[in-house]
């Protein structure tokens, strides 16, 4: 007897596939919540805007509960009397906090005073939450040992605003049961990590991978796998000034364009590049053997010479199998 197929278009399907339809913009710096990742291409493709990573809508909507739960953190803080401002909840929102040259973040809040255990210092506020496995490593390790990113991203906070503490407040997302801890501010782990993302963002070719071995446990989930080990290309929805040959960020916290020197080069127009794009050589799998007059790579492409630019191929169309430039166009060599 054949099984009657369940139908598609239930309750639960598209409220994912709204959720799924809501895609953000590419923050355009390098956020102090990634500082802490220990593999430098994951963020210097994620700066680039060079891996896209997409999130089922289940995944979104837990997202989103994270957030909602600050609201909540927030207000239970209040009611015990700690005196916290910059969150989520007030007027202005969280306040910003510019580390370097395209290198920032925003934190959940900052509390003046309040926190019982040091009542009159002054914390960097950070909510997290976490499922009873995380939840639990995190009570038996603690922050640095259990969440090195969190530690981290506390750090370059407490660094950026000047602030000696912080208080990472984490709730467990299958009973509730909330656990906090105090951290102390380390100038020079700071430094280093702030030192660390500018160096990544100002790097002109991409760095090496964590590993070259495609089953270690820390490369098996990333968004980039398939672009590290197997594919060496990114997708055409990839495609804007960040992935870009002509494209460069500058150490002032600008970018520059080789190709378009007035180019004003926001986030939103760098996100919709131009038809002057040329795939960034470390970004494909192809051999760039130079450029053209008008500031076109010439890729070799299964041993042919293919044109990419305005005067040849687009990127979006090679990176879909387009190969054929057209007749008009004279390839150099």
């Amino acid at each position: 007897m054949t099984a009657i197929p369940k139908p598609e278009n239930t309750v639960v399907s598209l409220i994912d596939q709204w959720w799924e339809r809501q895609e953000e913009t590419p923050r355009p710096h390098l956020g102090a919540s990634l500082l802490g990742h220990p593999c430098e291409r994951w963020l210097w493709l994620t700066f680039r805007w060079a891996i896209r990573e997409k999130f089922s809508g289940r995944m979104l909507r837990l997202f989103h509960r994270g957030q909602r739960e600050e609201a909540v953190i927030v207000e239970n803080l209040r009611r015990i009397g700690v005196e916290i401002h910059s969150t989520c909840l007030d007027a202005g929102g969280q306040s910003r906090v510019d580390l370097a040259p395209h290198v920032g973040g925003s934190v959940d809040g900052i509390i003046e005073s309040g926190v019982p255990e040091a009542p009159k210092t002054r914390h960097i506020a950070e909510f997290k939450t976490h499922n009873l496995k995380s939840f639990t490593e995190l009570k038996q390790k603690g922050v640095f040992e259990a969440k090195r990113r969190h530690w981290c991203q506390m750090q370059c906070y407490m660094h950026g605003k000047g602030i000696k503490r912080a208080l990472y407040v984490a709730i467990c997302k299958d009973n509730d049961e909330i656990y906090t801890e105090r951290i102390e501010y380390n100038p020079q782990a700071a430094r280093d990590i702030i030192e660390r993302g500018v160096r990544i963002v100002l790097t002109e070719r991409i760095p090496p991978p964590l590993s070259e071995n495609p089953s270690w446990y820390q490369c098996k989930l990333c968004p980039a796998w398939e672009f590290c080990f197997n594919t060496h290309s990114i997708q055409p929805d990839c495609v804007n000034c960040r992935t870009c040959a002509h494209v460069t960020p500058m150490p002032d916290g600008t970018w520059k364009c080789e190709n378009i020197p007035l180019f004003n080069m926001n986030p939103e127009e760098q996100l919709e590049g131009c038809d002057r794009h040329v795939l960034h050589p470390d970004l494909v799998p192809w051999s760039l053997l130079g450029s053209d007059d008008d500031g076109n790579g010439i890729y070799e492409i299964d041993g042919k010479r293919v044109v990419n630019g305005k005067g040849g191929i687009l990127s979006v169309n090679l990176l879909n199998g387009e190969r054929e430039v057209r007749p008009e166009v004279d390839i150099p060599f």
